[in-house]
């Protein structure tokens, strides 16, 4: 479909199609599993967290919206990031989140392939990975209409599986479903809510914007909505939706067991519900965790194809890659990518586990800083009123922050300073291109 066409509103998709759309894209590991590294470091106040990294959120899609709303553009985030300062912006802004996806693959299709192993202990962990990862392959293989369906099931699962938590949990604390299960482990002082102290909450505030990673791949899709003016308003409610969801969930777990039992090796919910002694429920979480996981991979696989196909397009990457099938399948662009994922399976199941955190660490980092370059370009193509000016500021400020907090926990510490490294890399290439740019410029003015 061409930008031409999303102008006059012929997308198929509704705003709260892309809302439910938002929802399979952000609900994944970084919440299940990723959210039991920020309890371990601020214990109740990680709820304040959720709050805050869900504002932010929701300031940096609003940006992305709303040029969306002005200017539906193919490849989206990207392509604003060129209109905005240039060609170099669109250039280190497109392969930046392609490398951050790739990097962050390898933990997907790793971390799914181990919830899996909870089920299937003797299969080695390499196989497994394998066929998730063809299974990821072939749901992209079905086009932009497959993806759709696949995203809105796992959405679906997803959604369900945390209100069958809070709805159990609330059966459980009056003791409803047995008095030897009734029990609450409430915060006894203002000490014990915030557990880690300022320290604490400040370095685990970037694995909570982790939880919301995946807002950027809403925005991509957000081009084929039929009315590109609504936009907005799908953030805002899928927003809305998933921030009451992680509240009232997370909530509901911290109270449901002890603070000394939750472990960055085990997603809290099942924590919570080994606590509880409903092994049946573990079983179904343990399948919610691998749906999740690998709803996360297909929105990833899909993203980095569809923006790797549009930057050959427009002469970002080589042309080779902007080859479509009659379909309209990139399958050169699509080649990379498995190539891509092919490296990070393989250096997740090689490199020791403490290297490869540093790596997908660093992965996530990198796409909050694609974030940033939304932001910016938002400030250079809107006309924002004051309090729009506001938004932006605030939400470039915790980014950041998040960002600087990893120079202070030991885990997250070296996957900071291998972010920066790839951004040296990716800057001194975007230098040589531009060069490479004005002396084409010179030649064809010649």
């Amino acid at each position: 479909m061409s930008v031409g066409e999303h102008k006059k509103g012929k997308g198929h998709l509704s705003w709260w199609g892309l809302a439910l759309l938002g929802l399979g894209f952000t609900t994944g590991t970084g919440f299940f599993l990723g959210s039991s590294i920020a309890i371990e470091k601020s214990g109740f106040s990680i709820l304040l967290l959720f709050l805050i990294a869900a504002v932010c959120t929701y300031f940096v899609f609003d940006a992305l919206a709303n040029m969306i709303a002005q200017h539906a553009e193919e490849g989206s985030f990207r392509t604003y990031s060129k209109k905005a300062f240039g060609r170099w912006s669109g250039f280190s802004h497109g392969w930046m989140y392609w490398s951050s996806e790739i990097l962050i693959l390898g933990s997907q299709l790793t971390a799914i392939g181990l919830f899996t192993r909870f089920w299937f202990s003797d299969t080695p962990l390499w196989l497994l990975t394998a066929i998730y990862a063809l299974l990821g392959v072939v749901i992209v293989l079905f086009g932009t209409a497959g993806f759709e369906k696949a995203e809105n099931v796992f959405a679906i699962v997803k959604v369900s599986a945390i209100v069958l938590f809070i709805a159990l949990a609330l059966l459980v604390i009056p003791g409803v479903l047995g008095k030897e299960n009734a029990h609450i482990h409430e915060p006894q002082s203002m000490d014990h809510f915030f557990t880690g102290g300022a320290m604490g909450m400040w370095t685990a505030l970037i694995y909570v914007f982790f939880a919301f990673a995946g807002i950027e791949v809403m925005g991509l899709m957000a081009a084929e909505l039929k009315q590109p003016k609504e936009a907005p308003k799908s953030g805002k409610v899928m927003l809305t939706i998933i921030t009451i969801l992680y509240v009232a969930s997370m909530g509901l777990t911290l109270l449901l067991a002890p603070l000394d039992k939750f472990n960055t090796n085990e997603s809290p919910f099942v924590t919570a519900l080994k606590d509880l002694k409903f092994t049946p429920v573990v079983h179904v979480f343990n399948g919610v965790l691998i749906i999740a996981g690998f709803s996360s991979l297909v929105a990833s696989l899909f993203a980095v194809t569809q923006m790797m196909a549009n930057m050959a397009k427009t002469g970002d990457a080589p042309k080779l890659l902007s080859k479509r099938t009659k379909r309209k399948l990139p399958y050169a662009s699509l080649l990379l990518t498995i190539g891509g994922m092919i490296v990070s399976i393989i250096t997740a199941l090689v490199l020791p586990d403490k290297v490869f955190e540093y790596l997908t660490t660093a992965g996530g980092l990198m796409l909050l800083y694609s974030w940033l370059f939304i932001v910016f370009a938002s400030r250079k193509l809107l006309k924002l009123t004051a309090w729009g000016q506001i938004k932006t500021i605030i939400a470039v400020a915790m980014i950041l922050l998040a960002a600087a907090g990893t120079l202070f926990d030991k885990i997250s510490r070296p996957g900071f300073f291998i972010s920066l490294g790839f951004l040296v890399v990716l800057g001194a290439v975007t230098w040589i291109m531009t060069r490479r740019w004005k002396r084409e410029e010179e030649a064809s003015e010649a």
